[in-house]
């Protein structure tokens, strides 16, 4: 094969093969060193429940053939082939490395497997064993429990000769009042990440009720600032089981969100439960016996209390759930009113009128915008560097997965998780550099009016910024170019000596009038929430929420089982929560048959 261009000869289908056919052998043998000796130097294995009951990654050959050797034997893993109902294998571009990418099949004792192989070409050589450097292993569904069946199961008859008898409108409506029955699992929190883990579970026959305190499905989105829309494209956001219709606008506005979350709780049967708090839950004395309950307690709108007693409750209050309120030293001399970003509606209040919005990420630059193009009066007050990129080209550069024509959603999503860590980091500098090669002349502009940019950790872009932390970053949809202009004044917060009653004294003596302080200041993590309707115990059992694990590289107590039995995470993008609410689902299902 001629290496300067490593592609020249390879036939996919039959690399694949030969590297699966290795990989039975050395199964077949029990021999680490020639499990070891099927990936490079720089390879990754991914298990997302497919030979295990969490999310891991591992990296290099001698760690990884050692876990995957247990994990097969433990989980009775075999017939490890090419899905030849999926896309075919292919050569493809991963992080700017050639390679041939295909989708696995395979059994274990619980159920079927779903994978994603990636060879580097350089690594692909005729003569010698393929050597893999990506291995994703996924669990698709479990035995005899599969989606298609349990619809099967549950289908009504054709006709009931009882016309006068309950019809299906009258048993829905029993069944969304739970008059007579306990839920399995309740969810908490009514936005995307609750209805998709709901929808999961309830193609696993799994009874659920979803509660959120507000009134209406969709209000967290129809209630938000008026000129909302979500700031990546549809492509990467459908909902699971109800793609978007093909005529939508590449960007969603939220009150069409709203209305389509709305529908979706019609259609998908999602017992909802609007107007109800969660007030805090206890587990019974069978702590780690899952036939252990919990004890709920929730409050309706009119001050009813109810208590119901499901096994299980996923918390979907959002990765931004709780404003996070900084003590910013002397803000209580400040006469005006003071708001969280999450409590401004609209700007044209505030027309003729000086306005101060704290922070630098897209609440504050929305914000911003928002109360510029009502007339008000603006200055932005940076706290920290913060990641601008223009919405278009360089935001969307990170979901190209999802655009143009190619393999179906349900694949595409498999490829898209199939990245590990250290390959995602790798991709994601590339994609960050051309980022800024298209935003440079933006950066430049913003740096000579002051603002403080920064690209991610070592330089990585917005998309791990906000799997780390939620936020830090702004995708440019013309504030920037504002501020660039001076259209909206920019003061960094060191500057500022003191608030006063009218606004800010800056330390050079100037004074910065204002009337309103907008606190575009973040959120709290899902873990603030524990204590508060769990206790300190179950908080400190369950330890921190979101972010990356250094050790399993994966994201910490999301879509998985916690620590404490029981206990669920859902949240993130609604890219994320599609790709993981079926995961989440069947891990419930397993512990449902006791076979976690």
């Amino acid at each position: 094969m001629d290496m300067t261009n490593p592609t020249q000869s390879l036939d996919p289908a039959q690399v694949v093969t030969r590297w699966l056919d290795a990989l039975a052998f050395a199964l077949q043998s029990q021999s680490e060193s020639q499990l070891a000796d099927l990936f490079c130097p720089a390879a990754h294995w991914r298990d997302v429940l497919g030979l295990g009951w969490d999310f891991a990654t591992l990296s290099g050959p001698a760690p990884i053939a050692q876990a995957l050797l247990c994990a097969v034997n433990r989980r009775a893993a075999k017939n490890f082939q090419i899905d030849s109902r999926r896309t075919a294998p292919r050569l493809a571009q991963a992080a700017a490395e050639p390679v041939i990418e295909a989708f696995l099949k395979f059994e274990t004792r619980e159920g079927v497997g779903e994978g994603i192989l990636r060879i580097q070409c350089a690594h692909a050589q005729e003569g010698k064993n393929p050597k893999a450097w990506v291995l994703l292993t996924a669990l698709r569904h479990l035995h005899n429990h599969d989606e298609a069946a349990i619809r099967l199961q549950q289908q009504e008859p054709a006709f009931d000769r009882q016309f006068r008898g309950p019809n299906w409108l009258d048993r829905r409506q029993s069944t969304i009042r739970h008059d007579h029955a306990e839920p399995e699992v309740l969810v908490v929190g009514g936005g995307h990440a609750g209805l998709t883990a709901a929808a999961a579970l309830g193609a696993l026959g799994i009874d659920t009720v979803v509660v959120d305190k507000m009134q209406r499905v969709g209000d967290n989105w129809r209630l938000r600032y008026h000129g909302l829309k979500l700031h990546n494209q549809v492509h990467s956001n459908h909902l699971p089981y109800m793609p978007f219709p093909k005529t939508w606008p590449n960007y969603i506005p939220k009150d069409k969100i709203a209305n389509w979350l709305e529908m979706y709780v019609e259609a998908m049967e999602i017992n909802f439960w609007t107007g109800t708090t969660f007030e805090g839950a206890t587990r019974d004395a069978n702590q780690g016996n899952t036939d252990g309950t919990w004890t709920a307690q929730l409050r309706s709108a009119d001050g009813t209390q109810r208590t119901v007693r499901p096994k299980h409750i996923v918390l979907a209050t959002s990765v931004s759930g709780v404003p996070n309120l900084p003590d910013i030293p002397t803000l209580p001399r400040f006469g005006g009113k003071v708001v969280h970003s999450s409590q401004f509606k609209r700007g044209d209040e505030w027309r003729d009128k000086p306005v101060l919005v704290f922070g630098t990420g897209t609440s504050a630059h929305d914000i911003s915008q928002d109360l510029h193009g009502n007339g008000a009066r603006v200055t932005m007050v940076q706290r920290s560097p913060t990641l601008i990129v223009n919405i278009e080209p360089g935001a969307q550069l990170y979901d190209t997965v999802y655009y143009g024509d190619g393999p179906p959603l349900e694949d595409r999503d498999l490829l898209n998780m199939s990245f590990p860590l250290p390959v995602m980091k790798q991709a994601h500098k590339l994609l960050t550099n051309k980022a800024r090669e298209h935003d440079a002349p933006l950066h430049a502009a913003l740096e000579k009016v002051g603002f403080r940019l920064e690209f991610g950790e070592d330089g990585t872009g917005w998309p791990l910024k906000y799997r780390a932390r939620g936020g830090g970053y702004y995708f440019n949809v013309g504030c920037s170019e504002l501020i660039a202009q001076r259209e909206i004044g920019l003061l960094q917060y060191h500057d500022i000596e003191t608030f006063e009653q009218g606004g800010v004294r800056m330390k050079d003596g100037r004074a910065v009038p204002a009337e309103l302080v907008v606190l575009a200041t973040g959120y709290k993590g899902p873990e603030h929430y524990v204590p508060t309707w769990f206790g300190d115990e179950v908080a400190r059992k369950v330890g921190k929420v979101w972010g990356f694990d250094a050790d399993t590289q994966e994201m910490r107590n999301m879509w998985t089982r916690t620590k404490q039995e029981g206990l669920w995470f859902t949240g993130g993008s609604f890219a994320q929560c599609r790709m993981y609410s079926r995961f989440l689902a069947v891990q419930i299902k397993a512990a449902q048959l006791k076979l976690l």
